[in-house]
């Protein structure tokens, strides 16, 4: 009967929404604004799985003259996919050899036994793992090692929001690490923009990780100076296949680079970086490697996730298709009025608080179609300002339902959401301010 309420539910939206945009927008691009309406508010409420969401633009974006079937489906087969699908096989060799708990023991074993030197050293260990794992995976990983170090409520309330704080901050760090990222990616290519290569986005996001991480590891270091926390040291043997994994990352990260363009110094290999990641992947289940099965790992893929990802590609297609980027451009337009500077804190601040209430890879397919508009109207550098969306759209940390990390704290049972959004609260402000301003005074002068 809940399944019942919460489909009615979507469906009172989605009509609601159409209705509302039919006095703004042609039929068209009003039945595009009530599908969204009822796709997000499923993804929401999860009355259905995941998956099953993600596969309805192949059924009503032809049954109301969107796209065609043709049109839709091939989002589902984008370049970007398979970026993904090669990094989430790196990431279960990892998670399959227990690299992960050995990467963490080392981490935590150079920082000093407080609470504000373990609080740190847990949310570095979650940003670096999150930013080859997925947010998601590496919160879990986590969760159990932090609220078992200390019986101190105090502490597993901050060693819980530690990690999935970390979790969120980390994954920009690659474009793998986070859907929204690859969202942007893939509607860059859409738009035949240059891309961002993998090397040079890790450059690029490389200060405000460090910057947010440092900020978040002293906000939830307040008020626990004093408390005692004792940690049992585990002695961790790499084992023959963690190093076998150990190896091939560091032949990934060292051929990422060289195909990373220096110019004028070099122009990188020129190699298909999805490719990369997914040739990567495969040579796992190859000898001398052998790490996955497919019998045994294939099921660890997130097909539903790869799904999302073609959902949210052919929304962003039929944004463009249709034309209501251009129109709800148009409509926004008064921005563009703003001094540059301004226009990346509004763009930001939109996208921050947007995110607390909706998927962050719904929303950024959403609104980076929009964002483009507005950008090559206005004549303003497009790729900045999509990425400073992109980052915001990971960058939410009030509520559980802004992002996975965010729910599996609260799930944990040490976090409250009074706590979170006291706490989250001022990282989304802090947030907003450090990208913009890295934005502004360090991709403009180094990258743009």
């Amino acid at each position: 009967m809940v399944v019942y309420k919460k489909i009615a539910l979507a469906l009172v939206i989605a009509f609601g929404f159409f209705f509302a945009a039919s006095s703004v927008f042609n039929p068209q691009q009003s039945a595009l604004v009530g599908v969204i309406a009822l796709l997000v508010t499923l993804w929401t409420n999860e009355a259905l799985p995941l998956g099953v969401v993600s596969l309805m633009p192949i059924i009503l974006f032809p049954s109301f003259e969107i796209l065609s079937t043709k049109a839709t489906t091939v989002n589902y087969a984008h370049p970007i996919i398979y970026l993904f699908l090669g990094g989430f096989l790196v990431a279960i060799a990892v998670e399959k050899t227990k690299l992960h708990v050995t990467i963490a023991e080392k981490i935590l074993d150079i920082f000093p036994q407080t609470p504000r030197a373990m609080i740190f050293s847990l949310a570095m260990t979650s940003g670096l793992l999150s930013s080859i794992l997925s947010n998601t995976t590496t919160t879990l990983l986590l969760i159990t090692i932090a609220i078992f170090i200390t019986d101190n409520e105090k502490l597993k309330l901050r060693f819980a929001l530690a990690i999935a704080y970390g979790a969120s901050i980390g994954g920009i760090l690659t474009p793998i690490g986070t859907p929204p990222n690859l969202v942007l990616l893939g509607i860059m290519e859409e738009n035949n923009m240059q891309m961002i290569p993998f090397f040079q986005w890790m450059m690029m996001v490389a200060p405000l990780v460090i910057v947010m991480i440092g900020f978040m590891s002293m906000l939830l270091g307040i008020g626990v100076k004093e408390i005692k926390v004792a940690r049992e040291k585990q002695v961790m043997q790499m084992t023959q296949e963690q190093k076998k994994v150990l190896a091939l990352l560091g032949g990934l990260i060292f051929l990422l680079i060289l195909n990373a363009p220096i110019r004028p110094y070099w122009n990188g290999l020129g190699l298909s970086e999805s490719g990369i990641l997914l040739g990567f992947g495969l040579i796992l289940f190859m000898p001398p490697f052998k790490i996955l099965t497919w019998e045994d790992d294939h099921h660890k893929v997130p097909y539903a996730i790869i799904m999302l990802f073609g959902a949210g590609f052919s929304i962003a297609k039929a944004f463009s298709a249709t034309g209501l980027a251009d129109k709800i451009a148009s409509y926004l337009l008064d921005m563009t009025t703003l001094s540059p500077i301004m226009l990346l804190f509004a763009i930001a601040f939109m996208i921050t608080f947007a995110t607390e209430l909706t998927s962050n890879t719904a929303l950024i397919s959403i609104m980076l179609p929009v964002i483009y508009s507005i950008s090559q109207q206005a004549g303003i550098n497009t790729t900045l300002l999509m990425m400073v969306a992109t980052l915001c759209a990971s960058y939410a940390f009030m509520l559980p339902i802004a992002t996975p990390p965010n729910a599996i704290a609260m799930s944990s049972g040490v976090v409250h959401v009074k706590d979170m959004i006291r706490y989250g609260i001022v990282l989304n402000l802090a947030g907003i301010l450090v990208i913009v301003m890295v934005a502004e005074f360090f991709w403009k002068g180094v990258f743009f």
